[in-house]
């Protein structure tokens, strides 16, 4: 149980960023069909169960202190970026009409999926879903990676996030307005921020 609830909050915190993304869409108009949404999800669970794997390998080669110790670090790192980085992204944003062609830039979509949409069709196509879901899944892989350094399940991990990438998604079609208004998504962040934090340091403990 305990295992389970630390791999329930990991995979909740990986997919904060989705709510905010799928916000963006849905103030733009842009939307994303299920099929699409489940495509996404596919990605998202190979990313995280191979980087969560990935973490068990880590930790059977150190020994159990050291790979408390790195989780720990990676956890505490990821939970200060995911508070500070609406701080950091609003300073970046002066420039943003100008780059107008970076949308077309794989590596612009990484830094930014909201602007996975690079034809502006307001449509998801597979194509841009891969590369948005590529683009989201690679915040989870800090998180996967500690996550199996301290012993959780790479197939759970990989299917929380999944399942959790689905539902934040999905469920910004319907919730945008409520959460823009409460600026729900930056308060979501800052919480989840401090959980990771949390997890972290209850790993030396």
């Amino acid at each position: 149980m305990h295992h389970f609830l630390y791999t329930f909050f990991i995979a909740l915190t990986n997919n904060v960023d989705n709510v905010g993304v799928r916000i963006a869409y849905s103030i733009r108009g842009i939307k994303i069909g299920t099929l699409i949404n489940g495509w996404i999800s596919v990605i998202t669970f190979v990313i995280s169960t191979f980087a969560a794997f990935s973490g068990t390998m880590i930790s059977g080669v150190l020994s159990k202190q050291l790979s408390s110790v790195i989780a720990m670090l990676l956890l505490t790192a990821i939970g200060l970026w995911m508070i500070l980085e609406p701080y950091v992204r609003r300073k970046k944003n002066g420039s943003e009409e100008s780059d107008r062609e970076d949308k077309k830039n794989v590596y612009h979509v990484i830094l930014k999926p909201e602007d996975a949409d690079m034809d502006n069709s307001k449509h998801i196509d597979f194509k841009e879903a891969t590369l948005l879901g590529i683009a989201m899944s690679i915040n989870n892989v800090g998180g996967g990676l500690s996550a199996g350094m301290i012993g959780l399940s790479a197939f759970w991990v990989g299917f929380l996030s999944a399942v959790l990438s689905f539902i934040a998604l999905w469920a910004g079609n319907y919730i945008a307005e409520f959460f823009t208004r409460w600026n729900i998504t930056h308060k979501a962040a800052v919480v989840a921020g401090i959980l990771l934090i949390a997890i972290g340091i209850e790993q030396i403990m």
